[in-house]
């Protein structure tokens, strides 16, 4: 059995965040969604989408979770659940966008960059390296983040008081473990979002 590794890496931050994860080759975009957000840390309270460029061509491929209101057949956006990593991740190298958050505009770079053995006595998905803590929801994208950290960092600032309160505490910009990821069960976390829709 194989498992392909991918490097996810969030935009607009510096220094980078980043997480590198393994998953099984039968995983749909779904899945991987769902591996993605348990790694970076984010809680997948928002909408996401994969946008994949078509081979030879300047067509953008959309995929993640068509909006139930629209009439069938109308809206562009493909269904994670219902696409195979294996198919739009052919060999290394191979790349798509994934946002989160339409609202606060989280961008990342989903990149391919290996498909090898799976480890013996290995439980799947893993997260195998990464840096930086995940920016918190819901604080007004990279913007937003930039002005949380001022905040956090300046107790005389007038904010100080009432953005760790909003934090629920402190909040590390430099701490992640990759020991510590844990993964929830996708098909679990889709019955959960979808199963009293469909």
């Amino acid at each position: 059995m194989l498992a392909y590794r991918f490097r996810v890496t969030l935009h607009g931050v510096e220094p980078a965040i980043w997480r590198e994860i393994e998953v099984p080759p039968g995983y749909s975009l779904w899945d991987l969604h769902v591996a993605i957000q348990d790694a970076m840390g984010w809680q997948d309270y928002h909408v996401h989408m994969f946008r994949f460029q078509k081979p030879g061509s300047s067509e953008v491929v959309d995929i993640g979770i068509p909006d139930p209101d629209l009439p069938p057949g109308s809206d562009s956006t493909l269904a994670g659940w219902e696409h195979r990593i294996s198919d739009l991740f052919p060999a290394p190298g191979a790349v798509a966008e994934y946002d989160y958050d339409f609202g606060d505009g989280w961008q990342h770079d989903v990149s391919l960059i290996a498909v090898a053995p799976r480890a013996t006595g290995v439980k799947y998905p893993r997260c195998t390296g990464g840096e930086r803590a995940c920016p918190p929801e819901d604080c007004g994208g990279i913007g937003g983040y930039a002005r949380l950290l001022e905040v956090i960092f300046d107790p005389q600032h007038e904010e100080f008081e009432r953005m760790r309160t909003w934090l629920g505490g402190g909040f590390d910009p430099e701490s992640f473990k990759p020991s510590e990821v844990r993964f929830d069960n996708p098909k679990r976390r889709w019955t959960r979002a979808f199963a009293s829709d469909h």
